[in-house]
């Protein structure tokens, strides 16, 4: 009996040693992981540091840049169109006042045309009745 106690002693010893180096090579595996996250990460630093940082603030200032000339088209944009609306609005008043002032001198024109026309007609259909033969004009009455 005391030859199978040894030999189980003999594997229960081998089984610890193996336990132990497999515990020993997780903790090597561990930390070879930790110091190539922290290589990588280090790297990733200093990419950051020397490309990604100047290239955001080369594009934070464009787009900076962008907003101040978008707000100044805007700006002037509203400036240009009340200026075009005043300037609508001053030829539209214009226009109204030309058109009254015409119509306000011609008016007078037009009535003694018309005025005129009824007369000579009268005076035309008045000749044509007293002699009984229609309208008749002579070349010495006009």
């Amino acid at each position: 009996m005391q030859g199978n106690l040894d030999t189980t002693n003999l594997f229960l010893g081998i089984m610890a040693l193996v336990s132990v180096l497999e515990a020993l090579l997780l903790i090597g595996v561990g930390v070879g992981a930790w110091m190539g996250y922290r290589r990588v990460m280090t790297l990733v630093n200093g990419i950051e540091e020397r490309q990604i940082a100047p290239a955001m603030a080369r594009i934070n200032s464009i787009l900076d840049n962008l907003k101040n000339v978008s707000a100044t088209v805007k700006q002037e944009t509203d400036r240009v169109d009340h200026a075009i609306r005043t300037t609508i609005d001053r030829v539209d008043d214009t226009a109204d006042r030309m058109r009254s002032q015409v119509r306000a001198k011609t008016s007078r024109v037009v009535g003694l045309v018309r005025g005129a026309r009824v007369a000579i007609e009268t005076l035309l259909e008045g000749n044509g009745h007293a002699s009984g033969t229609g309208p008749h004009v002579s070349k010495g009455k006009l």
